[in-house]
């Protein structure tokens, strides 16, 4: 034999091999990837709905990649306590977060410092999953219709107390874009947590409220409170029949968002890995229906389309931030 031909022999063998390489990410020590269970920090409390999604996407995704996934919820100071802790873990594929948007992209807008740069400290996989977010009444507050809230609120300025989770959270800044948006004054009334503010609404401590579906989902089925309408640019799958905001108020809408990153350095083999697996996690039929029973949808991108999205986020809600003249120390 040649060497010529020895040469291309030898070359030909090593294309073959090529697909099933790609197939497997290996960790720095060599071995496959993943070799021992991953830990997902969840920076938000148990039983809340981030907590719910990455407990219902985890196991699947064990089931997927063939290893475990733990959560392992950090909780304290909205968020900030378990992403900077996620940002500083060794970027090897094993330390992964699931987070809120409001904790990754308003944040950094709200506190004067929270331990991690949204940017630059993450490598960012995909979304996966999106929720309903939702004006909700007392059921004995005359309106009915987020143009009738609108109507009333003009007739009575100040007159209406809209309950949150706590100053400078998702649904405190909606209200307050919903004010701006449609030239009222809705009185914030924050909470701690959106639990206590959706218990106050249904017993009429205060008369509206900005929640996600899955805070008040169970409320709403039953007929302790009622929709007024959707803050989602979209209808949402739960509530087909509800209005959103934006069919009253052209332009206005924003859907919640929960994403999964890794921290910064991450191999790419490894996070081309862990995002086919989550895209089968999210394909499966019975993931998608524990994920509409806690009132959120599937939802996925590209790692490039998820970074995108973020950096046009960021400045939009510091605007909002400032506009709503929130802080949090």
């Amino acid at each position: 034999m040649t060497t010529t031909r020895r040469t291309l022999l030898s070359l030909a063998l090593a294309a073959a091999c090529l697909p099933a390489a790609a197939q497997t990410a290996s960790t720095s020590s060599g071995q496959a990837y993943p070799d021992k269970p991953v830990t997902i920090i969840v920076p938000q409390a148990p039983g809340g709905a981030n907590d719910a999604i990455a407990r219902i996407v985890a196991q699947k995704m064990g089931e997927v990649m063939n290893t475990s996934f733990v959560i392992e919820n950090r909780t304290g100071a909205g968020g900030n306590v378990g992403t900077a802790a996620a940002a500083k873990a060794r970027p090897d594929g094993y330390t992964l977060m699931l987070t809120a948007d409001s904790a990754y992209v308003i944040n950094p807008s709200l506190y004067k410092s929270v331990g991690f740069d949204p940017l630059k400290d993450f490598e960012p996989i995909t979304p996966v999953a999106n929720a309903g977010y939702v004006v909700v009444a007392n059921n004995n507050f005359p309106a009915k219709t987020i143009a009738e809230l609108i109507a009333q609120a003009k007739q009575k300025p100040g007159g209406i107390m809209i309950g949150s989770a706590g100053n400078g959270t998702l649904n405190h800044l909606v209200g307050e874009m919903l004010n701006k948006a449609a030239g009222i004054q809705l009185v914030h009334v924050p909470y701690k947590g959106a639990a206590a503010a959706v218990t106050d609404l249904a017993s009429g401590q205060v008369q509206v409220s900005v929640q996600s579906l899955p805070s008040s989902i169970a409320f709403i089925k039953s007929g302790r409170i009622k929709v007024l309408g959707t803050v989602n640019e979209k209808r949402v799958a739960a509530l087909p029949d509800v209005p959103t905001i934006g069919e009253t108020i052209p332009g206005f809408g924003y859907t919640p968002w929960y994403g999964l990153f890794a921290p910064a350095g991450t191999p790419k083999p490894i996070l081309a890995q862990l995002h086919a697996a989550v895209a089968k996690a999210l394909d499966d039929p019975t993931v998608k229906e524990k994920l509409a029973g806690v009132g959120t949808e599937p939802y996925r991108s590209s790692p490039e389309e998820f970074a995108a999205m973020i950096r046009r986020e960021i400045p939009r809600w510091a605007q909002v931030v400032r506009d709503s003249g929130a802080k949090v120390d």
